[in-house]
């Protein structure tokens, strides 16, 4: 089976584990349709689990639910478990919203570029 594409990301999130009382904090480093690699050193993060991610796009909080499909020193890889099709429509949104302003900067460039040639 082929992996999904990645999209390169840095954004802060907050997730809660099922039995946990308050939220830990990592950084979604990239993120596909399936899943992400949440970077976050010092974790007790077990194979399986399930979290609740939270993230802000576009000044609006999202949630959705993922588990833990791997592990290491760096972080985990997670794999979303969208309840619904508004779930999965929260990480096309992300990965789109990623996207764009990543060409709006590259935009930036080539006219700043075209200007001096």
């Amino acid at each position: 089976m082929t992996p999904a594409p990645r999209t390169p990301l840095h954004l802060d999130v907050s997730f809660r584990r099922s039995y946990a009382r308050q939220d830990s904090v990592a950084v979604l480093r990239n993120i596909s349709l399936s899943g992400a690699f949440l970077e976050l050193a010092n974790h007790d993060l077990r194979v399986e689990e399930k979290i609740n991610l939270t993230f802000v796009v576009a000044q609006r909080e999202r949630k959705i639910t993922a588990q833990i499909v791997w592990k290491n020193s760096l972080g985990a890889g997670v794999k979303f478990l969208p309840q619904n099709n508004r779930d999965v429509q929260i990480v096309d949104d992300l990965i789109y919203f990623v996207e764009t302003k990543r060409m709006g900067h590259r935009g930036i460039l080539d006219g700043i570029l075209k200007k001096a040639a």
